[in-house]
């Protein structure tokens, strides 16, 4: 596996920016969240010489493995594979885990008291049924133990020109989802999109009120990139969440996107990336960081803070 070669000032702002952007998402509460360790219950059963709990790692590593959605879309998953999924989220305490709708009820149960949330994907993968359908899917999902719906926006009215339609849809969605106390992420599919239908997908996204935007299903012709991250980023504002989804498999790939302006990384490399990080925090500081618990009190108004200039040095 390839590692990522980090100085110690660029992995201190790596950290920063993580944190920061942490504090961003939780508000007044963030100082008291970075504080506490997630709950965990993994019962420290990996295997001798392994990582066994993210709890038993650096602060930063928590921070970063509650900025991920541990994936597993694959319409060829297993029973066994989606409670495998779980309990990985259980031992590195990530922040949601994304599956399936016909696997929610089997997710939540497994991760119940865990502190992991389950996320679902709603008109996956094409966006391309009724808005009804929609509806109702994502009511079964929420009923079912989903706090966070990824829902695929319509496309082809998108590409149609029909932004009315579009922003139809999405509030439809988005008005089950906030009934029923889950947030709404509206995958745009950027691979099929020019760069100004992306914006007005954004554009739209937003005015409907849906709490994120995403780059991608994982299932189009290409997934995330740094470019449509900061497109992203640079319309919604920096209020709004913008989750990278799609090729993200190592460090570098995360680093870039966070970088770029994403607060929400999907990816079933979950475990590799922070495998990664944990090996360049270990050869890399010594001593940890200062505490982060001072600058997280003072809260995180407008900006997302200090980007990853000179982070990577270069491979090694």
């Amino acid at each position: 596996m390839e590692t990522i070669a980090l100085t110690r000032v660029g992995l201190e702002n790596l950290v920063e920016t993580i944190a920061l952007e942490v504090v961003r998402q939780m508000g007044s509460e963030a100082g008291a969240w970075l504080s506490e360790e997630a709950e965990c219950a993994c019962r420290h059963t990996a295997p001798s010489g392994a990582i066994q709990c993210v709890n038993d790692q650096p602060a930063e590593l928590r921070v970063l493995a509650r900025l991920m959605d541990h994936t597993l879309l694959r319409p060829q998953a297993t029973r066994a594979q989606i409670e495998q999924l779980a309990d990985e989220a259980r031992q590195w305490c990530f922040g949601t885990i994304c599956v399936n709708p016909i696997w929610v009820a089997l997710a939540a149960e497994k991760l119940r008291g865990s502190g992991v949330k389950v996320a679902a994907v709603v008109g996956f993968p094409l966006g391309a049924t009724l808005t009804s359908v929609k509806r109702a899917e994502a009511q079964a999902v929420i009923l079912a133990g989903a706090e966070e719906v990824d829902m695929v926006m319509n496309v082809g009215a998108m590409r149609s020109g029909d932004l009315e339609a579009v922003e139809n849809d999405i509030r439809g969605v988005l008005e089950v989802c906030h009934e029923g106390g889950a947030i709404l992420k509206v995958i745009l599919e950027n691979a099929y999109l020019s760069d100004q239908e992306k914006v007005e997908a954004c554009r739209v996204v937003k005015r409907a009120g849906a709490d994120f935007v995403k780059t991608s299903t994982g299932f189009g012709p290409s997934g995330a990139t740094a470019n449509d991250v900061h497109l992203m980023r640079e319309t919604v504002g920096p209020e709004m969440g913008v989750k990278a989804a799609g090729g993200i498999r190592n460090l570098t790939d995360a680093v870039t996107m966070l970088d770029a302006g994403a607060t929400r990384l999907g990816t079933s490399a979950s475990i590799a990336i922070l495998e990664e990080a944990a090996a360049a925090l270990a050869s890399r500081l010594p001593q940890p960081p200062p505490a982060l618990a001072g600058r997280a009190a003072l809260g995180y108004c407008d900006s997302l803070g200090p980007r990853f200039l000179g982070l990577v040095q270069g491979r090694r």
